[in-house]
């Protein structure tokens, strides 16, 4: 079979036609960006080798478990020939700095939908597009939960370049966007790969990182970073982590914030990603009082349902501890009566960082109740440091 990559730069024209046409109805469809790749192996895969090796992936275990359906998108669309990647804008307006007792969520959750479904659907409007001309078309549509390496494809489809901080970023659009795919095995032509990056000799985004999560750039260690502390860690953070998560509740935008290519990125134009009233800040007294049944309700429909009940809410309690907002010991006193062991721990160290009569005698007066060894831990730990 012939490499497509052979193709890329050349036109063929009811190739063209078609990917004209694809890229067309992308527009139209509330994609920034749109360019087509061949289906060949990523060459991110040998660096996923390295990365996974060295233990920067954390608690993601589905990452190595997969490995080797990376190797190339046959191993997520049978046949594949094409690529076509896409991007979504999701800035809005700016965030507005939290007040005491709320916490800040990353921008890409503030809507009123989960980006997978919005993207998703419109991924199948091209796909349908697609098989209005090629009926035996096999397609796949791929939004952040496949096996494949969607910054490289999107690199090699000339959508932009991965910055230092692992991020791809484009010159008019930033960063402030969704990266998704249409797989397909019909041959699509194909764009020219972006080949330089214009980072330059900035390190914004590495230098501004809270937590070091970056030990060299263009090498992200997930297990430090706070998006992955408040979304995907189904554990305690490190307690030496805490107090740099400051007050993110969920995810983390610091790294984009900072970047100069975001200064003029466009706005979404977009509804479904207009912040919802209570998106950001958020309050964090009424996150303690939802049970699983109102967390369902409030969240389900949304990015923040990731990180589940006793995620977001042990998110919240160290918020607390790292802002100890007036009324936050009350709040707590809540946090360390919940069924959840991780948000009961959480509570002990947040009251520990409070450091004051009141929040210490909370925490002896959970010492000879709880049976948990974790939170016991976090107990023995506020206890001696109070000494």
């Amino acid at each position: 079979m012939p490499d497509p990559s052979d193709n890329a730069g050349c036109s063929d024209p009811p190739r063209g036609r078609l990917t004209a046409r694809l890229k067309r109805l992308a527009g139209e469809l509330g994609f920034g960006l749109s360019g087509v790749c061949p289906a060949v192996r990523p060459p991110g895969v040998d660096h996923l080798d390295d990365w996974l090796q060295a233990g920067y992936a954390g608690q993601m275990d589905y990452l190595a478990d997969r490995r080797h359906a990376y190797e190339h998108p046959t191993h997520v669309l049978d046949g594949c020939r094409s690529v076509m990647m896409l991007a979504m804008a999701y800035r809005t307006e700016e965030p507005r700095p939290p007040g005491p007792g709320q916490g800040r969520v990353s921008r890409y959750a503030w809507g009123d939908a989960d980006y997978h479904d919005l993207i998703r659907a419109r991924l199948h409007q091209l796909a349908d597009a697609m098989r209005a001309e090629h009926p035996e078309a096999q397609t796949r549509c791929v939004v952040d939960t496949a096996p494949l390496l969607e910054r490289d494809f999107a690199q090699m489809a000339g959508l932009g370049w991965i910055g230092k901080n692992t991020l791809l970023l484009n010159k008019p659009q930033g960063s402030w966007f969704f990266l998704s795919a249409l797989l397909t095995d019909v041959e699509l032509e194909y764009d020219l790969p972006t080949s330089s990056s214009h980072c330059g000799t900035c390190t914004a985004c590495l230098d501004a990182c809270p937590t070091d999560a970056f030990p060299r750039p263009g090498v992200l260690d997930a297990s430090r970073c706070i998006s992955y502390l408040t979304i995907e860690l189904r554990d305690q953070a490190p307690a030496e982590l805490r107090p740099g998560m400051g007050d993110w509740l969920f995810g983390c935008d610091v790294c984009q914030d900072v970047c100069p290519w975001n200064r003029r990125s466009p706005e979404s134009p977009l509804p479904s990603f207009t912040p919802r009233p209570d998106s950001n800040p958020m309050d964090l007294a009424p996150l303690f009082e939802l049970d699983d049944a109102a967390f369902r309700r409030r969240f389900r429909k949304t990015p923040l349902w990731r990180a589940h009940r006793r995620g977001l809410l042990r998110s919240a309690a160290v918020v607390l501890g790292n802002t100890r907002p007036s009324g936050g010991i009350d709040i707590l006193a809540t946090g360390l009566r919940d069924e959840e062991p991780l948000v009961r721990g959480a509570s002990v160290w947040a009251l520990g960082q409070y450091g004051c009569v009141r929040s210490l005698e909370l925490v002896r007066s959970l010492a000879d109740q709880e049976a948990d060894p974790g939170v016991q831990e976090e107990i023995r730990a506020v206890l001696a440091e109070s000494c």
